[in-house]
């Protein structure tokens, strides 16, 4: 899974980055301080790992994970190239999903873009300037579709249709993804319109950049965000750049001592990747021996044969079936040995929909 990172300069997306990936990019205090995109791969927390290698000991364990790539500071007027603007956008159209990073603290050392702090005032300027990149896409496309479709050719007409559906919805000054939630498009039309690169199809989680003494997001600010989440079917997770980027350079010991003093239980990548993994609709299975403990990541509702191919291509091909227990059976039981005689140990065929935290045998044919 690849995330973006985007906001205004100077909401603090750098430093959120540097502390969940401890990559070490600048974040010094003036816009587009970030140029080039940076990428980082993050581990996504999940206790039922160590729970696994407790009663299985293996000689690695692999986490999910998660792709950060921190795209420049975005300001008014980037659609139309203003502060580099065209180039930042085009990193947009290859993620996954965005997080906005909001900036709901004020700070006179720290310089606002434009000058005051109002997170709904930013995220309308980021929102704009995507829609309007998006309107254009759609406008040059449609030239070309319009073209194509007089041929008769059926896939240019369903592609011309497509676009003719976005055109209005943009021009209304709506992102795509509303679009989408609205159930108006068919499965063919969803998976087509993935080809089209639209940054505002992509789901968005909104990550309120909150100050030391809000670090729950239970200020103003981070309620109006809210407020704008709820009415777009979106989320919010407030966090405290400044502090993780603290926790970061922390041993273990330090930094659940700091967590427990601000009331907090765990850092923020955790509650990020979970409100991640929500938002794109996804969810971890387990394989387990004494190789290798390792957590893949598959869309809520994969079958088992789908779940394989995870893995390797070739194991959603030549699937046969699954052997499958829960980490919950171990827990209880200690062993697999233990799972298969209390007859916990389930065989599932191609049609079983893997459940979170399924722990998961493949048998494949040759």
């Amino acid at each position: 899974m690849e995330a973006g990172i985007v906001g205004l300069p100077n909401v603090g997306k750098s430093t959120l980055f540097n502390a969940l990936t401890a990559a070490g990019i600048p974040s010094e205090n003036f816009p587009f301080c970030t140029i080039e995109p940076n990428v980082g791969v993050v581990p996504v927390p999940d206790d039922r790992l160590a729970v696994i290698t407790k009663y299985i000991p293996p000689q690695k364990c692999i986490p999910a994970s998660l792709r950060l790539v921190d795209i420049a500071g975005i300001v008014k007027g980037a659609s139309d190239g203003e502060g580099l603007g065209n180039k930042f956008l085009s990193h947009i159209r290859n993620v996954d999903a965005i997080l906005h990073v909001v900036r709901c603290f004020e700070d006179d050392d720290i310089v606002h873009v434009d000058g005051s702090v109002d997170p709904i005032r930013d995220i309308e300027v980021i929102d704009t300037e995507l829609m309007l990149s998006d309107l254009a896409t759609v406008e040059g496309a449609l030239t070309k579709a319009k073209r194509s479709a007089k041929s008769g050719d059926k896939e240019a007409k369903a592609r011309l249709a497509l676009l003719e559906k976005c055109q209005p919805v943009l021009s209304e000054g709506k992102p795509i993804r509303t679009l989408i939630a609205s159930g108006a498009l068919d499965e063919h039309e969803l998976k087509a319109m993935k080809s089209f690169g639209l940054i505002t199809a992509k789901q968005v989680l909104y990550v309120a950049n909150v100050d030391e003494d809000d670090v729950t997001g239970a200020g103003e600010l981070v309620a109006r965000v809210r407020a704008r989440a709820d009415e777009e079917g979106g989320a919010v997770v407030p966090v405290c750049a400044k502090l993780e980027s603290e926790l970061a350079e922390l041993d273990e010991a330090d930094r659940a001592e700091m967590l427990e003093s601000v009331g907090l239980t765990e850092p923020a990548l955790a509650s990020l990747a979970r409100a991640a993994y929500a938002l794109l609709g996804l969810q971890s299975y387990f394989t387990a021996g004494e190789q290798e403990v390792r957590a893949w990541t598959t869309p809520v509702g994969a079958t088992a044969p789908q779940a394989a191919g995870v893995i390797h291509t070739d194991f959603e091909a030549k699937f046969i079936r699954a052997e499958v227990y829960t980490v919950d059976d171990l827990q209880q039981h200690e062993n697999e040995k233990s799972i298969r005689e209390a007859g916990k140990m389930r065989a599932e065929g191609k049609a079983y929909v893997v459940q979170d935290g399924d722990v998961m045998h493949f048998l494949t044919g040759a």
